[in-house]
């Protein structure tokens, strides 16, 4: 194991892991607000937490929750409509807030139908006006494509390029598309940061990127590391599969 790329904690199955993952949400949500008086997330796209996300949004754990005291953001976006099939805010709106009490204005949205450039520059001065120039978040979900890439840090680049801009856009040339996405400063001040990892899919590239030499450019999901916050790994019994060493 590799302490510096975090602690993590392997499920019998996505089910168990999305219930898990849920109910960290609930708690660090919960201890936000006591210390706090708000609870400010940033929210990853894709199948792995949309499971988490239907969990939240419906009974019990959907009255866990102060809703008007939470405040959703999205590490990343594809630039399409928000109401496009590939949208992460589309899946989000769908999974879980159509079905929970929180105030619109309290959704800050990746607008991805606009010039990538722009959207970015707007998502940053959103984010400065929020937080000011060092924004914590008490909780970043982030997810690992299978080419290592996390948020939309892909390989090939130094994923910290341009990291004080808080916001960068980026082509993705697997996908033929533009995206916006946070950068690893604004990541790496989360007071805490999870990763949902869940397939058999997954098992090369988790064993390469937690256990493997060091090389962000390759894996950009390794430059991943609070600088004064904490780093777990929510993964499933295939995502693991390939570990030399399977924790907790």
């Amino acid at each position: 194991m590799v302490p510096a790329r975090g602690d993590m904690d392997v499920y019998r199955d996505p089910a168990a892991l999305a219930r898990a993952l849920a109910d960290v949400i609930v708690a660090t949500a919960g201890l936000a607000m006591a210390e706090r008086g708000a609870f400010r997330i940033a929210l990853s796209g894709g199948r792995t937490p949309q499971t988490t996300y239907e969990l939240l949004g419906r009974e019990p754990l959907s009255d866990a929750i102060s809703w008007s005291d939470t405040f959703v953001y999205f590490g990343d976006e594809r630039c399409v409509p928000p109401n496009d099939e590939q949208s992460n805010y589309r899946m989000v709106e769908r999974a879980l807030l159509e079905h929970i009490p929180i105030p619109p204005a309290n959704v800050h949205r990746i607008r991805g139908e606009i010039d990538p450039g722009l959207a970015a520059n707007e998502y940053a001065s959103i984010l400065r006006a929020d937080f000011g120039d060092a924004p914590h978040f008490d909780l970043t979900l982030l997810g690992l494509g299978k080419d290592g890439h996390t948020a939309s840090l892909f390989p090939g680049t130094p994923p910290n390029t341009d990291d004080e801009s808080l916001v960068r856009a980026v082509y993705a040339d697997a996908d033929v598309m533009w995206r916006v996405t946070m950068t690893p400063l604004v990541i790496n001040l989360s007071r805490s940061v999870a990763f949902a990892v869940a397939g058999a899919d997954k098992a090369q590239i988790l064993a390469e990127v937690y256990e493997g030499p060091t090389d962000p450019v390759k894996y950009p999901a390794q430059i991943v590391h609070p600088a004064s916050g904490k780093l777990t790994w929510f993964v499933d019994e295939l995502a693991a599969g390939m570990l030399r060493k399977k924790t907790r």
